[in-house]
């Protein structure tokens, strides 16, 4: 479903919503493995979590409490996030010292090799069962798929608006992280059209386009085999925005500078 050569998916952005292929959870570790990436539908994911899913909703208003991104080189303001940083040991789940998010030029030519400070995420949504549900659940996927390890986590919570005109929640690009694995969980979508995912083979042309509508909705990448990216957004309606959470996976610690 959707499969499209890599010259097909630059074509004009659409408001037909192609919807994302959905593995269930049973098949996720094998599809993980397969194919380099894999979708869970809301109800996948809530199955994945279990009792603590029913806290999740609650997670939602806090994305309507992010500061602007003060470091869009494009210039662009479309941008709101907070950022914060975990490792979770197996059930353990610790948050660490409030630290900058740094990528490497070679996986960000935008923003890389740039110490960006973001607010950190609320402590009441930190606190929440069903956050540390969450990353605990995602955590085992990723060790069921590379090994059982400590996971260095990169939370980031995103707002992309249409404030002016067009909002861009890849502004760098069809890219990789330089992590173990992606997680992109769609939070809301409104008045807008566009935020088309778009996944690809690393190594060869081929790839899939579809679009997440529902609420958690969540997308999971192997990020060695892998690249991808998201289409602009523009507004059906005033406020257009589209709220998302990105988590990353690490198994060597934090991204950061080189220590002289």
């Amino acid at each position: 479903m959707g499969k499209v050569s890599f010259r097909g998916m630059m074509a004009d952005m659409t408001t037909n919503l192609l919807p994302p292929p959905i593995t269930a959870p049973a098949r996720l570790t094998p599809a993980l493995r397969d194919q380099g990436h894999a979708a869970l539908s809301p109800t996948g994911l809530r199955e994945l979590l279990g009792t603590a899913a029913a806290g999740l909703d609650w997670l939602r208003p806090s994305w309507d409490d992010l500061p602007p991104d003060g470091h869009l080189r494009d210039g662009g303001r479309y941008r709101r996030r907070r950022h914060s940083c975990f490792i979770v040991d197996g059930g353990a789940v610790t948050q660490v010292p409030h630290r900058a998010h740094w990528q490497p030029i070679e996986y960000n030519a935008l923003h890389g090799g740039l110490e960006r400070w973001f607010e950190p995420m609320h402590s009441s949504v930190v606190a929440s069962p069903a956050w540390t549900a969450l990353l605990r659940a995602l955590s085992a996927q990723c060790s069921a798929v590379k090994g059982a390890q400590p996971w260095y986590v990169e939370a980031h919570q995103f707002r992309i608006d249409t404030t002016d005109g067009i909002g861009r929640p890849t502004p760098e690009g069809a890219h990789r992280d330089g992590v173990d694995f992606v997680a992109v969980i769609l939070i809301n979508r409104e008045g807008i059209k566009g935020g088309e995912t778009r996944v690809f083979d690393a190594d060869g042309p081929s790839g899939m386009r579809f679009t997440m509508s529902e609420s958690w909705t969540t997308l999971l990448l192997d990020d060695a085999r892998v690249i991808h990216e998201s289409t602009p957004i523009q507004p059906l309606a005033a406020d257009g925005h589209r709220d998302t959470l990105v988590l990353t996976f690490r198994s060597d610690g934090f991204q950061g500078p080189a220590i002289a």
